[in-house]
């Protein structure tokens, strides 16, 4: 048995429930990393975007004009590959670029109306397909899913990694 270190109470799981949640998050985050995945949702939305310039366009439509140095940030990505993104979806006029009022230096990203459209419609495969997959489940399963993958994400960002 292993203990789980969480200030509280410390509580046991089996190994090979660690095992099985280890391999099921591994397998979940293999998914949404494939490229092959995004492939097929991008084209049942009609648009052809990379996973980067997706995530990318994403963030633009949320945090509005956005500097190209923030948008690095909030993305994780290399400030070089998010700008090679960006040129790729402002050739593909998904966004556009301007120069800030407070800092003619500065380049804001904005999403066009075409790069608003797109990314509502990958919005709505995703959610379709994530519906799709929860139609089989109860009411309250798919509401206490979704309370414990919220609380896992922020706890896992939270926790600190301790040597085994």
């Amino acid at each position: 048995m292993k203990r789980l270190q969480t200030g509280r109470a410390p509580e046991t799981l089996g190994a090979g429930d660690l095992d099985r949640l280890q391999r099921s998050l591994e397998q979940l985050l293999r998914l949404n990393a494939s490229r092959r995945v995004h492939a097929k949702q991008a084209a049942a939305a009609g648009l052809a975007i990379s996973q980067p310039g997706y995530l990318l366009l994403r963030r633009i439509q949320e945090h509005g004009p956005v500097s190209l140095g923030d948008l690095a940030r909030m993305t994780e990505m290399d400030p070089a590959a998010a700008g090679r993104q960006v040129r790729q979806l402002e050739g593909d006029g998904l966004v556009t670029r301007s120069a800030s009022e407070g800092d003619g230096r500065v380049s804001l990203v904005s999403v066009t109306v075409k790069g608003a459209a797109g990314r509502r419609r990958i919005a709505s495969v995703l959610e379709a397909h994530l519906c799709d997959v929860l139609e089989q489940w109860s009411l309250r399963d798919r509401h206490q899913f979704a309370l414990l993958l919220d609380r896992f994400v922020e706890d896992s960002r939270a926790m600190p990694y301790r040597s085994g």
